[in-house]
């Protein structure tokens, strides 16, 4: 398996927009269907980047992070959105290899830290963002708008 990590392209918006269909569905958490103005700023915008794993030409897996600026950090900190890969790839390292991307992303960017939320319906997945790094250092909290 060659699996090929790069940044997203405006062709891919159709795939990314079912695995996020596939994100909602084992978080339980619903989200608005985004538009293409939405995808097109994400993939152009200097606030963040969406990257895709692929092998021989489909998308297996997108993860996407947001650049973020604070006065405790004296500049920008790495948030990661999401992250999510397709049922049929898992247990290929597709998942680690977009990590890695994003992780190489914040560095080139200056970032000071990369941080990532753990939902309820997505603890049995932190001991794999601890193999890359992350310790756990609280809660969140959250206010609907």
């Amino acid at each position: 398996m060659t699996v090929i990590v790069r940044l997203a392209k405006s062709e891919d918006q159709n795939r990314c927009l079912e695995l996020l269909d596939v994100l909602a569905k084992a978080t339980s958490d619903p989200h608005e269907i985004f538009d293409s103005e939405t995808f097109k700023n994400l993939i152009s915008n200097e606030r963040g980047s969406l990257v895709v794993a692929e092998e021989n030409g489909d998308v297996l897996g997108m993860a996407s992070i947001s650049f973020n600026l604070a006065l405790r950090y004296n500049g920008e900190y790495c948030q990661l959105e999401e992250l999510v890969v397709d049922q049929d790839a898992r247990g290929k390292n597709v998942g680690g290899l977009l990590i890695e991307e994003t992780i190489k992303l914040a560095k080139k960017r200056g970032c000071k830290e990369y941080g990532l939320y753990i939902l309820e319906s997505t603890k049995h997945n932190q001991g794999f963002y601890e193999k890359y790094g992350f310790v756990k250092v609280g809660e969140e909290m959250r206010q609907p708008l």
